[in-house]
């Protein structure tokens, strides 16, 4: 009986990977430690990068999304830019359609920027001129109110510990050396 149900789940397993339609990805660009560099006058759809950079010269048509690397705007990003622990760099008069996210990095924009919706810039440095436009909603958190609390937390949890070990030390101390017997009195004499 385990055989047959064994046997069973296997052939459906294997009906499933044989049936299943292969992905998609035109123009897309998928890079692990690899740098992403579209040159002037080509395009890219959706660029994801970990562990390296996104250098946009041409056009992204979709997304640009980076983890622990930098991304670069020379003209048009069609969608939106997303970035984790790097800098968001965009020259004079790019634009973004949608949506800037940027968490734990630097957000540095030129003049006449445009962002077509919202721009989040999350424990970062944000650096604008008044010529930058953002359509929608602007949050910055900068990362002084993150850095401030763990400051406090961490000199809390340092004081604690060296009472912790000051104690241990002055038991340990106590131990191996005990004080020194009394003087006997005139009385035992």
């Amino acid at each position: 009986m385990m055989s047959h149900r064994f046997f069973s789940s296997l052939l459906l397993t294997a009906v499933l990977v044989f049936t299943a339609l292969p992905a998609r990805a035109d123009h897309d660009a998928v890079h692990f430690f690899n740098n992403i560099n579209v040159p002037p006058g080509s395009s890219v759809h959706d660029a994801v990068c970990f562990f390296c950079n996104v250098n946009v010269e041409g056009t992204a048509d979709h997304d640009i999304v980076v983890f622990f690397g930098d991304v670069h705007i020379a003209s048009h990003a069609n969608h939106d830019v997303v970035n984790f622990f790097g800098s968001v760099r965009a020259d004079d008069n790019a634009s973004i359609t949608h949506d800037l996210v940027n968490f734990f990095g630097t957000v540095q924009l030129g003049d006449h920027v445009t962002v077509g919706n919202d721009m989040v810039a999350m424990f970062s440095d944000l650096r604008a001129p008044d010529s930058v436009s953002v359509a929608g909603n602007t949050v910055l958190q900068p990362a002084w109110l993150l850095w401030i609390p763990f400051t406090i937390i961490a000199g809390i949890v340092i004081f604690i510990v060296q009472l912790v070990r000051t104690h241990r030390r002055r038991q340990l101390m106590a131990y191996y050396y005990p004080h020194p017997p009394y003087p006997p009195s005139q009385s035992q004499l």
